[in-house]
């Protein structure tokens, strides 16, 4: 026969969709159609990213398959081969939107990557500051305290000036300038989960110290920090834009959305706008709805709210 106290503490247990924290979570994730259509655009938009390669009409990174005699092409144009360009041509003969879509994958992937190594470097660097404290915790700080001192731009642009060009160099260097934000969130938060019981109790069982701050902090401070994460994404990919318009960032042969509009910028004034606008939208869209998302998601996991 089952324990009476058994039996209720097993029907307090639901199952995972059932909670009543997801479903809030969900129903504020819900409540606002900015916020639903902003999922559905960026799902869309992931989608189109992942299946860009059978989807695009051209592969614009290969360069022996490029007509100069198509540059500057209108939307809507027909090239001497007969194909359809619905969003124009660049000045080398790129259909636009094959140039697009594979831009678009280029910013997610330096966007992602960069958040995710910047989050898990920050994240180890704030929980060994807050666990070990004394001078560790000093060091770590005043280093961080130094990166932040700089803009992130300016940083970015010295490291990349040193490195040189290209897709890895251009998450290292976002890498960089960015771990130290996750950091000093994750020490903030770390320090207010240490002086809890069940802290001093894993210390006092003999667990190691790796295990406390991997088994136990992690799980109860990583949540700001995931959410911050998010918002930073559409910062990343901003940030990447930026480089790749100032020519410092990914190469030529693998244009992003900032050299595609980087490319078309001294064009405008002679009416062949789409080079830079298309693209320009491109990435309009695409910040935007990481940006809604991510503030949408930073309220419903605001306790206070």
């Amino acid at each position: 026969m089952a324990h009476p106290t058994q039996n209720a503490r097993m029907r307090t247990i639901q199952p995972l969709e059932d909670t009543p924290r997801r479903a809030a979570i969900l129903k504020k994730l819900r409540g606002r159609p900015t916020v639903t259509g902003s999922i559905i655009a960026l799902a869309i938009l992931m989608i189109v990213v992942l299946v860009a390669p059978y989807f695009a009409p051209q592969n614009p990174y290969d360069l022996a398959n490029l007509n100069l005699l198509d540059g500057r092409l209108a939307p809507r144009s027909t090239s001497m081969d007969g194909m359809v360009y619905l969003l124009g041509t660049d000045d080398q003969g790129r259909d636009m939107l094959s140039a697009i879509l594979y831009g678009l994958r280029i910013s997610l992937m330096v966007g992602l990557s960069a958040v995710a190594l910047s989050t898990a470097i920050g994240s180890m660097a704030g929980l060994i500051a807050a666990y070990v404290g004394g001078f560790v915790d000093t060091l770590i700080m005043r280093i961080v305290d130094f990166i932040l001192g700089f803009p992130t731009i300016l940083v970015a642009l010295v490291l990349l000036a040193m490195m040189g060009r290209g897709v890895d160099k251009v998450i290292l260097a976002l890498v960089v300038v960015q771990w130290a934000h996750y950091a000093r969130i994750m020490r903030g938060r770390a320090l207010q989960e240490r002086r809890k019981e069940y802290v001093e109790a894993a210390a006092n069982l003999g667990f190691p110290a790796w295990r406390i701050m991997v088994f136990h902090l992690l799980p109860n401070c990583i949540g700001p920090v995931m959410v911050f994460a998010t918002i930073q994404i559409a910062t990343a990919i901003a940030l990447e834009a930026t480089l790749s318009f100032l020519g410092v960032g990914v190469p030529i042969t693998e244009p992003s959305l900032g050299l595609l509009i980087a490319n078309g910028f001294q064009y405008l004034l002679s009416g062949d706008y789409w080079i830079s606008m298309f693209p320009g939208v491109a990435l309009l869209l695409l910040i935007l709805t990481i940006n809604i998302v991510g503030d949408r998601l930073r309220e419903a996991l605001d306790p206070r709210r």
